[in-house]
């Protein structure tokens, strides 16, 4: 056999896709596991086409997810994030993706890691790469993860069913601290920036400091090569004093801007009243359609922590967090406390859909 085959699924999980693992059909962490990550998505591409893997050409659509026996007395299943360069041989591990954290629940219960519960079960799942929980209700029906359902998200054609996940205690996920400078805003390369870690770090800062109007399609972003040059200069200082430097995955940049009327990729029109802030995110060197998953949770949190650059947008929200992104609004709630006089992530909760695409083999070289 000229290609080693390896078991897989190949899944959506709300606006990302990606190859998902059972850890037993993989080497351990190291050069042979990410040898093959690389070669089943077609990493390297210099091209950026992925044309030679199930990669999509972007980083949304170059992801993989490992899941296995749990190592945490308190979860279900343990779940590894790989996020895979498109046109570099690089494995990423630094951060989680929120979007492939919605189908690791539907896999488990597929893949028989656990009982199924009909009706609802609920997922424990311990993700490895930030020490955090996170609880995923899935829907079941006959024993197996629900497709159907009338759920609409943003980003994603169709319907389907909803999938709510509650990322517990989320500050802290990269560096440790909520604030890893301790201070809800600094100033990095001349603007005024936020820089917060909740589920994943991000650095947050308003499009009016760069020269936009934040609602700029992602296209247009990803075409005005000053401000990429610029964006990854802010990212690369944030990361040196947020403790995380040597990652191209995080932190994420986040622009930001107070509520207007927008018109989303797919030509349907938002009021400003149906919204609290825009934003648009920076992943990898490109602007996110759809917004990181991971990246809305702590805008969640930071529109709740008084001084941030996002709660200035957002002075009197309550309940839920209405974000305009490029493809439409997305709510996310979040809860956040002081506690021993700062700020603290009690949880973050948000809800996405998932589907089973494909099962089988990747086949390696």
């Amino acid at each position: 056999m000229t290609q080693r085959r390896v078991r897989a699924v190949y899944m959506r999980g709300g606006t990302s896709r990606c190859l998902v693992f059972r850890a037993a059909d993989l080497p351990g962490m190291g050069a042979e596991r990410d040898r093959i990550l690389l070669a089943a998505l077609g990493s390297p591409d210099p091209y950026g086409r992925q044309l030679d893997g199930l990669g999509g050409g972007i980083s949304s659509l170059s992801k993989a997810c490992i899941v296995g026996p749990t190592s945490h007395p308190e979860a279900d299943v343990d779940y590894t994030f790989a996020q895979v360069e498109v046109t570099r041989p690089v494995v990423d591990y630094k951060g989680n993706c929120g979007n492939c954290s919605s189908a690791v629940g539907p896999f488990a219960i597929d893949e028989h890691l656990l009982p199924a519960v009909e009706g609802e079960t609920r997922v424990r799942i311990h993700n490895t790469n930030t020490r955090k929980l996170i609880v995923a209700h899935v829907p079941v029906k006959d024993g197996e993860a629900q497709v159907a359902g009338d759920f609409e998200l943003a980003g994603v054609p169709g319907r389907g069913a909803r999938i709510a996940l509650d990322f517990l205690d989320p500050g802290g996920a990269g560096s440790g601290r909520l604030l890893p400078t301790g201070n809800p805003r600094d100033v990095v390369d001349g603007i005024e920036a936020s820089l917060v870690d909740a589920t994943n770090p991000v650095v947050f800062v308003r499009a009016k400091d760069l020269g936009l109007a934040g609602i700029e399609t992602p296209l247009a972003i990803d075409a005005d090569r000053s401000l990429a040059a610029r964006l990854e200069a802010i990212r690369v200082e944030a990361a040196r004093r947020m403790g995380i430097p040597g990652s191209s995955a995080v932190p994420k940049v986040a622009v930001v801007t107070p509520p207007v009327d927008f018109t989303a990729l797919d030509g349907a029109r938002y009021r400003l009243d149906q919204v609290d802030l825009l934003a648009r995110v920076i992943s990898m060197g490109n602007c996110h359609r759809a917004f990181a998953l991971t990246a809305a949770m702590c805008l969640a949190v930071a529109a709740r922590v008084e001084g941030t650059v996002v709660r200035e947008c957002v002075p009197s929200v309550s309940g839920d967090v209405r974000l305009g992104h490029p493809s439409g609004v997305l709510p996310i709630d979040a809860a956040v406390r002081v506690r021993d006089g700062a700020p603290w992530a009690e949880r973050v909760t948000v809800y996405r859909t998932a589907r089973r695409l494909m099962e089988g083999f990747v086949r390696v070289p």
